[in-house]
This record gives C-alpha cells, structure tokens and sequence, in this order.
C-alpha cells in the first residue's frame, strides 16, 4: 500500500527573512566579543623576562620591574649577565630583558617575537629610569620591511582561510579517499613553495630561511586543510562546521599571531597555541626570526592534527556532503526510473 505524500506547506518569505536576520544578529553578538574582546584585554600575564646582572643591583631592577606592574604580569627568570640573557632571548625563553650594569640597566627586545610585547616592555622600561634613559638593544629584530610585525599578522591570515576553504572544497567536490589525499598532500607542498614567494620575495614581510619557512606554512596549511577534510569525510556537514569553528570562529582569535599567547586572557592563550592557526603562527615565527628555536612545541601540534586529519580521510566513507539528505544520503537513480521516489512509491511531479 502506497503511503500518501504529505505536502510542506511552504514558509512565508518574510518569516525566512525575520528568521534569517535574527540569527546574523546572534551570530554577530557571539562574533565580536570573541574576536575583540582578547584583543582589548592585552596585558601582560606570567610573560618570561629575563633579569640579568650582578646580585645586588639585579635583585633591585626585579623588585622594581615587579611592582610596577600588577601581580602575576612577569615570570622573571634570573641570568648571571647579558651574554646569558641574549642566548635566553634568541632560544625563545624570554620576551625581553633587562640587565643591570654599571650605566644603569639596559634593554634587550626580541621584536621578531613579539613587536608588541617589544613596544610595550620598551614604555614600562621607562618607569625604572632613575637618573637617565633605560638603552634598549635590539636583540632580534623584526624585519626591516615590517617593523610593526603588521605585515606577518597579515600575510598569515590568508593562510589560515585558504587552507579551510581547500579542506571544505575537497570534502564537497571530491569522492574519491585517494583523490582526497592526494589534493591535502599537493595542496600542502604548492602552499610551502608559494608562502615564501609572496611573503618574503614579493612582500618583504618575512626574513629567515626559504626552505624551513616554506615547511613551517606547507605544515600549517597541511593541518587545517587535513583537519577539515577529515572532520567533514567522518561528520558530513556538521563536521565541516566544526572544522570552520575550531580553524577560523575561535582558532584565529586565540592564535596572538600579532601580539603573544601570554598577553590573552588565560587559560585562552594557551588554549590558541593548541589549535592549528596559533601553532602555525608561532612556528614560522620560531623559523623565520629564531632560525627554529623554539618550535618544537607548536610543529608536533602540527603535525599531529595534520595526521589525525589524513587519518580520518583515509576511514572515512568518501562520500558527498551536498546531497539533499545530508551525511549518508544515498539518493540515487533506481532501477525503478529517473525521479523515482522509493519513499513514497511516487513520480516525481505526479498528480495527487
């Protein structure tokens, strides 16, 4: 027996669009204050600065730096003299320091690290003057075509967005597991040959390396696009979405590509250096300004959403997501003739 087609009685235009303007709103009041808010609340908290010098002299700079700031802003790490110190900056241990000396204390800034920690260690340095100027020694400093670090903030984002947008593409448009793999394996190389092309021979915003900043943006792209693309393979669209939030919604917000995990609100700078787009940022920062001191951390991040990514390609059923059903639809042509609907024992577009 032939079960009756029950007809959707079609919604009204104008509740779609009541209902379609009310969850952009929504939407946008949960956007804003997770993209703005980390970014108005930048301050120092726990961040390593090295304080360097002979006992006496260098206790006081310490308790200086210290009160100056509210309690919990600076982790200072004790070094015997400046040489300690500058091995300290260059391995990414510390942020800054300052070490104490016979004129008074000096300065030393990583501004490849961080221009911003950089500019606001340079001002809060000012504060322990006493009879002259603090001197601030660049250590590590940021790119001559970039001195603000606005152009690697930048340049990285595009990174981050194409890579999503070819993981979600490959889902969407590809069957096939092998094609798949295929397309994450070539996208990652053609995204590490072609970042160092644009950023540092086009741009000029990215020293160091050719080849080791080519790996660290090819494993950054691999990662998002691999994660994505193993999300969707194994969720359908829901795992799509869920790819799009932790790469782009929550990933680029708590990433501190332009400023450093330890000036967010905790625990969230951390938790951005676990997700893709801020271990990326800090790895190419690690290979383009510390010749890779300091990447250890972020490249297994990496590479392990990179492989669970792959993976889940791999046992995944390469199926579409498009299909009107979702995740698993199997509506197909039947032996029962085109437009058939196995449902309803109908043809479609036949009388009732």
């Amino acid at each position: 027996m032939t079960r009756p087609v029950v007809l959707s009685r079609p919604r009204s235009p104008l509740a779609v669009a009541v209902l379609v303007a009310g969850l952009a709103v929504l939407l946008q009041s949960l956007l804003v204050p997770l993209f703005a808010g980390p970014a108005a609340d930048l301050a120092p908290r726990d961040l390593p600065v090295v304080v360097a010098g002979p006992a006496p002299a260098a206790d006081q700079l310490a308790g200086r730096l210290t009160a100056a700031a509210p309690p919990g802003s600076f982790d200072v790490i004790r070094l015997p003299d400046g040489p300690a110190a500058d091995r300290a900056l260059r391995d990414r241990e510390a942020y800054a320091a300052l070490v104490a000396g016979p004129d008074g204390p000096t300065l030393h800034t990583v501004t490849g690290g961080s221009p911003t920690v950089a500019a606001l260690l340079t001002q809060a340095a000012g504060a322990l003057a006493t009879d002259r100027p603090v001197r601030v020694v660049e250590i590590v400093p940021a790119d001559p075509d970039d001195p603000r670090g606005a152009g690697f903030a930048a340049g990285f984002l595009p990174v981050a967005l194409t890579s999503l947008l070819a993981g979600a593409l490959l889902t969407l448009l590809v069957t096939s597991r092998i094609a798949r793999l295929l397309g994450l394996v070539g996208f990652g190389l053609l995204a590490g040959v072609a970042g160092p092309l644009v950023l540092q021979g086009w741009l000029g915003v990215l020293p160091g390396d050719h080849p080791r900043n080519g790996a660290a943006i090819g494993l950054t792209a691999l990662a998002v696009a691999a994660t994505v693309t193993g999300l969707g393979t194994t969720l359908g669209r829901a795992g799509l979405g869920l790819g799009a939030v932790l790469v782009f919604l929550v990933g680029n917000p708590l990433s501190a590509v332009s400023a450093a995990p330890e000036l967010l609100p905790q625990p969230w700078g951390a938790v951005g250096q676990w997700l893709p787009v801020g271990a990326g940022g800090t790895l190419l920062r690690s290979t383009a300004f510390f010749d890779g001191a300091g990447a250890t951390t972020s490249l297994l991040v990496l590479a392990g959403y990179a492989g669970i990514g792959l993976l889940l390609t791999c046992v995944g059923r390469a199926r579409p997501v498009l299909g009107p059903s979702g995740p698993g639809s199997d509506a197909t042509a039947t032996p029962d003739g085109p437009g058939r609907d196995r449902r309803s024992g109908m043809t479609a577009g036949a009388g009732g």
